[in-house]
């Protein structure tokens, strides 16, 4: 990418368990505020208690009523987040070329609300009570489709469904958009909303979720008693633009994005290697992407879910890679587990990190696993200069996906 155009980040948008817009949920990041509460999931003797819901979001002021009745609510986030991005942006749509300006959102799962009601609808009352805006609401293309309806945006249109990669690889791909030409400016970013029953099921039976009761401690990566992953709604978004075109109109540049790693485990279907070869593979396509030695790397958002498996295999490419670890925190800890979104709402927070040099700390890590043994940030936020920042996002099937950012 360092050959082609340059890519900067000019506007920031995400909805979170730790608050609805960039400064609030930013402010309780950096604060260790824990975004984990206890949910009634609608489920008989659900062992599942909590979850990262969405509070007090007035959708009534952030999206039309008309649309929001017809789109599944992981597309209403998408949009408020995106909307967010562009505001934050302050981008002029009238003096740009509107078939420059495109958009990349994704999803792990995408409408799952909608396919659990209108099922119900069609077993109870029959295939005439199934609502005609089910597909067109709920397929996961579509938070990009309205978005590019609403703003007039008529470039580069897409949805990258990796599961929990998902929102990365948007971005990465959004980032190549840029550099190759095809688009000036890209909306990219992804989100989730799959705490329904049948996904809280579905990831129960898959042994991935934790069962721990106490709100406090559930999501805690990389510690001895973590069970699994607390699954979250969210979104995030970012406004990625070529770097003359954000400097000749005086666009605030939050960061530079200058690597994007891609690799596939080749493994199994949930379960990442124990080595973490996969991980370790995308972290060094995005370093050779930077054109940047490992050192320069001082702060990595780790996908850190709290699994198991997830959290050791992680750590031991992050052993392997770097000569001298740099400092690693799971902002997860605070927000729980997005899917398709996280990607999306850990790349602003590690954009954040880079502007304001400061590292988000890991919460409720109080009794390390043995086998993890990197600096994870425990307690409470960390200043220091920070001149480059890596994200990583893994995903079910064995996809990861790592972003590198820059200070500029």
């Amino acid at each position: 990418m360092q050959l082609q155009r340059r890519v900067v980040v000019t506007g920031l948008g995400i909805l979170s368990p730790i608050g609805n817009s960039k400064n609030t949920a930013w402010s309780n990041c950096i604060n260790g505020v824990n975004g984990i509460t206890e949910v009634d999931f609608g489920i008989d003797d659900c062992p599942v208690t909590v979850g990262g819901k969405l509070k007090d979001l007035d959708l009534e002021n952030l999206i039309s009523s008309k649309l929001s009745r017809r789109i599944d609510p992981f597309v209403q986030y998408g949009i408020i987040s995106a909307n967010e991005a562009i505001k934050d942006s302050q981008l002029n749509e009238s003096d740009i070329n509107p078939e420059k300006i495109g958009v990349s959102m994704g999803s792990g799962i995408g409408g799952l609300q909608s396919i659990e009601l209108n099922h119900n609808n069609l077993n109870d009352r029959g295939f005439k009570k199934v609502s005609p805006f089910f597909v067109p609401g709920s397929i996961v293309n579509m938070i990009s489709g309205l978005i590019s309806i609403e703003h007039g945006f008529m470039g580069p249109n897409s949805s990258i469904v990796t599961a929990c990669s998902s929102g990365s690889h948007c971005i990465g791909f959004a980032a190549r958009s840029i550099a190759y030409g095809d688009a000036d400016i890209m909306i990219a970013g992804g989100s989730e909303m799959a705490s329904t029953p049948l996904g809280i099921s579905g990831f129960l039976a898959s042994k991935a979720l934790s069962k721990n009761s106490d709100p406090e401690s559930a999501s805690r990566p990389w510690d001895k008693d973590r069970d699994g992953f607390v699954l979250s709604d969210g979104a995030g978004a970012i406004v990625l633009e070529e770097y003359e075109i954000a400097k000749s109109r005086g666009a605030n540049i939050y960061a530079e994005l200058i690597g994007f790693g891609m690799s596939s485990d080749a493994y199994h279907m949930t379960a990442p290697p124990e080595t973490g070869a996969g991980a370790r593979l995308a972290m060094q396509n995005a370093l050779n992407d930077s054109n940047i030695d490992q050192s320069e790397i001082s702060y990595i958002n780790a996908h850190g879910t709290s699994t198991p498996l997830g959290d050791i295999a992680e750590s031991k490419a992050i052993e392997e890679i770097f000569n001298e670890p740099p400092i690693v925190s799971s902002t997860k800890s605070m927000t729980g587990h997005t899917l398709g979104a996280a990607g999306a709402i850990e790349s602003v927070f590690t954009i954040m990190s880079i502007y304001k040099n400061v590292i988000p700390p890991t919460i409720n890590l109080k009794n390390q696993d043995d086998q993890c043994t990197l600096d994870y940030n425990c307690g409470d936020a960390r200043e220091t200069k920070i001149q480059y920042a890596m994200n990583n996002s893994f995903g079910f099937g064995g996809t990861n996906s790592s972003l590198v950012f820059k200070k500029i």
